[in-house]
């Protein structure tokens, strides 16, 4: 297995390793992967981000993808750009950014939630013997309290273990992008292997931009009555909270 989520075959196409394999299939990825590898086609277009939002219009294959991107509204201040993830022709991901060009508001700065302990006060999050490899096994995991498999609100460290892209060092924004997707599974209030969880969807926004290798996920999860549930985390970097992220949930009991 290759030491890497991606090999690249030019042409910005991508062959998907088995480190993207996610819960529900051996056949399809976790979503953390391939929204990791959008945004950084979308930093190729500007070098920051403030809002990123992913449509899942379907499973993502274990295969090879090709990544096509674009700027949707051009501006001097503000940008929307978007960029596609597509198989065999047909568009599995979408993602639209907002880029908004840097100024100094240093001294106004201020409003963001208490810093999360950091990494060294966590210890290693228990993993599942039925899920064990693929994404979950490429990313280090640490616990400060809860995670995968243990109901309810949880505060977790994760660090990837590979690159987005065989031979390119990811950006902090593509770590972090590795990992937020996570948010919903390390607060899952239901055992995947009676229930899905599945997120449609996954909002990104970020007040500032992440340093570091490790993203830490302050989630929760809430489930309604109704099959629908919502997934919430304040996202943090080793110096503080850097934004939050919110997933709308399929939650259905499996037959």
């Amino acid at each position: 297995m290759m030491d890497a989520f991606y090999l690249p075959l030019g042409d910005d196409t991508f062959r998907s390793t088995p480190h993207t394999v996610g819960p529900w299939g051996p056949d399809s990825q976790h979503l953390g992967p391939p929204s990791a590898l959008l945004v950084r086609s979308l930093l190729g277009l500007r070098p920051s981000l403030a809002r990123v939002t992913f449509e899942v219009l379907g499973p993502v294959p274990v295969a090879d993808l090709t990544v096509s991107t674009s700027v949707e509204r051009p501006g001097r201040s503000v940008e929307l750009l978007a960029a596609a993830l597509s198989f065999e022709g047909r568009v599995v991901l979408t993602a639209r950014a907002w880029h908004i060009v840097g100024s100094d508001t240093t001294p106004v700065a201020g409003g963001a939630v208490p810093e999360m302990a950091p990494p060294s006060s966590a210890v290693p999050m228990e993993i599942p013997d039925f899920w064990s490899g693929g994404y979950l096994a490429a990313v280090e995991w640490l616990s400060v309290s809860g995670g995968i498999f243990t109901p309810g609100d949880a505060k977790v460290w994760a660090r990837p273990r590979l690159p987005v892209v065989e031979g390119s060092e990811p950006t902090p924004l593509e770590r972090l992008f590795s990992v937020v997707d996570s948010a919903s599974g390390v607060s899952s209030r239901v055992d995947i292997r009676k229930w899905y969880a599945i997120n449609t969807d996954l909002t990104v926004h970020l007040h500032r931009q992440p340093v570091g290798e490790w993203v830490g996920l302050d989630a929760r999860t809430t489930i309604g009555p109704d099959g629908v549930g919502l997934a919430t985390s304040v996202v943090h970097d080793v110096e503080g909270p850097v934004g939050t992220t919110a997933q709308a949930l399929f939650v259905r009991e499996r037959a």
